[in-house]
């Protein structure tokens, strides 16, 4: 049985931002991943945005990782070339009841140290002459990023500093002994054991956890995401975003780095990961998409893609941070699990990662 120091469970762009910190600090690292490449699920399904750190409570380990992550992330982009624009975001009220909501998102933001702009309906329309609203803010440190070419200059620098990538390896089995973890691959094992295991799974991270008995695993819901692909020129070069709906942001109009319009996601929500778009989901979003651009044409929405967040809270129940358990929290030497790493996950990814190495380094610490 082959040992190694650090086993990374799932290379979607957490997974790879904790392995190459892992072996930026010497340790010697392995990824497994069960699809047959990197990044396959969540990672590359999402709206490739790299979000400011607006609405999450203050002192949340979402603010905390969304802020300083969303930095980090700017600044890797530009030391190593990874496409990526600053473009800024509008988030619109169309009516006068949901201006208060505005206010209550410029005060969540001002708390986590991001400073928004209350724009009047003139200022919005300055920027953004096709909208239809009646305020808005300003969230000028928001972006897109190349999420690809980002996940892969993650895995170029792990792999430059000793980490290996071994795609369609399921773990199937984990088994803790004293001083290390056994694990088991493709319902063959045990096959090799590690000092670090770090969950990464996403979707099947509650699943994962699951194989040692007696963890206190969270349940697994998934939330689609849909989302739709504008014909013709795109209408803003801001994002636009409407003000929060329950479950999500709203559906939300996003720009990719070639200049491509989409719309979403939505939320809907699942038993199981499936991709496909249902044509008929288009229908909600022209009604919802016209409350901000009233002048979008009728038949120009094509199904585009779906991505599926991995909650670990259910329709109807509050939205819950994000969970990184440690051996402080099972007593399972050298196991973290991390749950529930949805939005602002992608932006997020440099910090959590961090957070992880030195949680692996100093398990008992209050990090």
């Amino acid at each position: 049985m082959d040992t190694v120091d650090v086993v990374v469970i799932g290379a979607g762009v957490v997974g790879l931002a904790v392995a190459r910190a892992f072996a930026l600090h010497g340790r010697e690292t392995l990824i497994l991943e069960a699809r047959e490449q990197y990044g396959m699920e969540t990672s590359s399904r999402n709206s490739e945005v790299i979000h400011a750190g607006i609405y999450y409570p203050a002192g949340s380990l979402k603010a905390r990782f969304c802020v300083a992550g969303r930095d980090q992330l700017y600044a890797f982009c530009e030391r190593y070339g990874v496409g990526h624009r600053r473009c800024g975001k509008l988030i619109v009220a169309t009516s006068d009841e949901q201006v208060p909501e505005l206010e209550r998102i410029r005060s969540a933001a001002a708390a986590n140290g991001v400073s928004l702009s209350l724009l009047t309906r003139a200022e919005a329309l300055q920027l953004e002459p096709q909208l239809s609203c009646v305020a808005g803010l300003l969230a000028p440190l928001t972006g897109i990023v190349d999420s690809h070419e980002y996940m892969q200059t993650l895995l170029g620098h792990a792999q430059a500093h000793g980490a290996s990538l071994v795609c369609q390896s399921g773990v199937t089995l984990l088994e803790p002994l004293s001083d290390r973890i056994v694990i088991g691959i493709n319902e063959q094992g045990p096959v090799l054991s590690a000092r670090t295991v770090v969950n990464c799974a996403g979707l099947y991270a509650p699943a994962v956890a699951r194989l040692i008995g007696g963890l206190v695993v969270p349940a697994a819901h998934f939330a689609k995401g849909n989302y739709f692909s504008l014909a013709g020129r795109s209408p803003f070069q801001h994002l636009v975003y409407p003000v929060p709906e329950p479950g999500g942001l709203g559906v939300h109009f996003t720009l990719d780095l070639a200049g491509r319009a989409r719309f979403g996601p939505d939320v809907q929500w699942v038993d199981e990961v499936n991709y496909d778009v249902d044509p008929r989901r288009g229908e909600r979003f022209y009604a919802a998409i016209r409350e901000y651009w009233p002048a979008l044409p009728d038949a120009s929405l094509t199904p585009a893609y779906a991505g599926i967040r991995p909650r670990i809270t259910g329709p109807g129940e509050a939205l819950v941070d994000f969970r990184i358990d440690g051996p402080q929290v099972h007593g399972v030497a050298g196991l973290i699990n991390l749950f529930g790493i949805e939005s602002p996950g992608l932006t997020s990814s440099l910090a959590i990662a961090d957070y992880v190495v030195n949680l692996a380094s100093f398990p008992d610490a209050v990090i």
